[in-house]
């Protein structure tokens, strides 16, 4: 069985481990994953970066926002998250076919909240 279950329809593209030093020590080895985004539901889910945080007996302890903002309140979005790479700086990429960007991400102690 999985570790962790996902939304439906999230279109989970890419995933990525995290083996850098950049961010806060809670990360080391824990997946991040680029969820592509619904497109054939009335209400949208996706749009967005999630990390699971998976213990020592791979047991899932959460699942929970990493990175969002592409998918506006109006079910309307800017952006489809595809895959995730890591930096040698520990920073992540985030590379988005929809708005064709690649996003970089970096750690700098703060946290943002909308």
């Amino acid at each position: 069985p999985p570790v962790q279950d996902l939304a439906p329809h999230v279109a989970s593209l890419g995933m990525r481990f995290y083996t850098g030093d950049q961010f806060p020590e809670t990360y080391l080895n824990q997946p991040f994953i680029a969820e592509h985004g619904s497109w054939d539901r009335s209400e949208r889910l996706g749009y967005r970066v999630m990390n699971v945080f998976i213990n020592e007996e791979n047991q899932s302890e959460g699942y929970e926002v990493f990175a969002d903002g592409w998918l506006l309140p109006n079910g309307n979005f800017w952006g489809r998250p595809v895959d995730i790479l890591m930096l040698e700086d520990g920073s992540l990429l985030v590379s988005d076919d929809y708005a064709g960007a690649i996003y970089r991400i970096i750690y700098t102690g703060e946290t943002t909240e909308e």
